[in-house]
């Protein structure tokens, strides 16, 4: 058996100890986490310098004698491997962006949600878990391919997968690197009013810058989505956090839509990306009008701002929203044609997708199908909001 991931939590919170034992309780008895607790920063440093074992230091920022933040910055100092989540108040995005940049991996809002807080636990271990295998093969390694492969893996990993499935709308989503390493990602996050933020974007190059500056990216645009209130607010700010730390230059195109379950609306922006495809209830689809907006990372505020607009629609019962990377309507075939955004509309002619899944599979299939032999010059990449008939 293996042995289980090692859990700090540091809050002053003197309820939180026992309401995360209880919550935990079967990860705890079946050997999966094992939670040790502090009530400030020194404490939480305390236990850290006596423990090398603990995994992962799960911190609120605001204590008493040293807060979460200089907790962050002081876990450098203890040369330990280990990642930080911090458990931030909902909307404060200055913090979030000083926790990020002390190196946070991820972070949680209050009130904490225990559904949330686990995944994203789970998914900060498992990148954990592959950074160490990968830390461990390293000497191992005999070719830049094999460090690719695990590299990929990593990458993979921080890509949602636990897509929802509610009784009104399902979200299906998939990314194909063109090389081991891709730039493209896709995200998806609920907000506290049932609101659903989904993205999907495409960094400039490929490799191993590509993917950093993607990772920087979805932490940005997921903290955006989170502590403002509409698409086109989110990528404004997404766009302050990637423009002020850019020495490479690198850039984000980013399609962004929120969804209203209730209603069926959806509003979009799009940060120099391809606009959504609405495939109607009878198979038929069209492409939605752009929003004028330029890519993430290379214009500072006022520009970025002055040539962003949103748009909205009403997903009726029946029909879904595609979000989709140029790496699908510029797929080319070995006779050097492209897939075209008239091929991705005539996909589910007479053949309307019944679910989410459904759309994600006839659209990977198309392109692949028309793709033949030809090498994938390009990322593709594409998410599925799917309104369900009954809702």
């Amino acid at each position: 058996m293996s042995q289980p991931w090692r859990i700090l939590v540091v809050d002053d919170e003197p309820d939180l100890e026992p309401l995360v034992l209880q919550r935990m309780r079967r990860h705890i008895r079946s050997g999966k986490y094992e939670f040790e607790f502090a009530g400030n920063g020194l404490e939480a440093l305390e236990k850290l310098r006596a423990d090398d074992t603990i995994d992962l230091v799960l911190s609120d920022i605001n204590m008493p004698q040293m807060d979460g933040l200089t907790l962050l910055s002081q876990l450098d100092s203890l040369n330990q491997d280990l990642r930080a989540v911090i458990i931030s108040a909902y909307g404060d995005m200055g913090n979030i962006r000083t926790a990020m940049n002390r190196g946070a991996f991820d972070f949680v809002t209050k009130p904490v949600d225990f559904d949330d807080l686990q995944i994203t636990i789970e998914r900060t271990v498992e990148h954990l878990r592959q950074w160490r295998e990968a830390t461990a093969s390293r000497d191992k390694l005999v070719t830049l391919q094999n460090e690719l492969d695990i590299a990929s893996n990593v990458q993979q990993s921080i890509l949602p997968d636990d897509f929802p499935e509610t009784a009104t709308y399902e979200i299906n989503a998939n990314m194909v690197p063109a090389r081991n390493i891709g730039g493209d990602f896709y995200d998806y996050v609920a907000v506290p009013d049932d609101r659903m933020f989904a993205t999907v974007a495409d960094v400039s190059d490929k490799g191993i810058p590509a993917a950093l500056f993607m990772m920087s990216s979805r932490t940005a645009l997921k903290g955006a989505a989170i502590g403002t209130g509409s698409p086109r607010e989110a990528l404004i700010e997404a766009n302050r956090v990637l423009q002020a730390d850019n020495p490479t230059f690198m850039f984000v195109t980013v399609i962004m839509a929120v969804y209203e379950p209730r209603s069926g609306s959806v509003t979009y922006a799009s940060a120099g990306h391809d606009p959504p495809v609405v495939v109607r209830a009878d198979g038929s689809a069209e492409q939605m009008p752009g929003t004028g907006g330029m890519a993430l990372g290379i214009a500072p505020e006022p520009v970025f701002a002055s040539n962003l607009t949103e748009n909205s629609l009403t997903l009726a019962p029946g029909e879904t929203l595609v979000l989709y990377t140029d790496g699908v309507s510029e797929a080319m075939n070995v006779d050097q044609e492209e897939f075209g955004t008239e091929r991705i509309l005539h996909i589910f002619d007479g053949n309307p997708p019944r679910n989410a899944e459904d759309a994600m599979t006839a659209i990977f299939g198309a392109v692949a199908e028309f793709a033949g032999e030809a090498p994938a010059s390009d990322d593709i990449t594409c998410l599925a909001l799917h309104r369900n008939a009954s809702s």
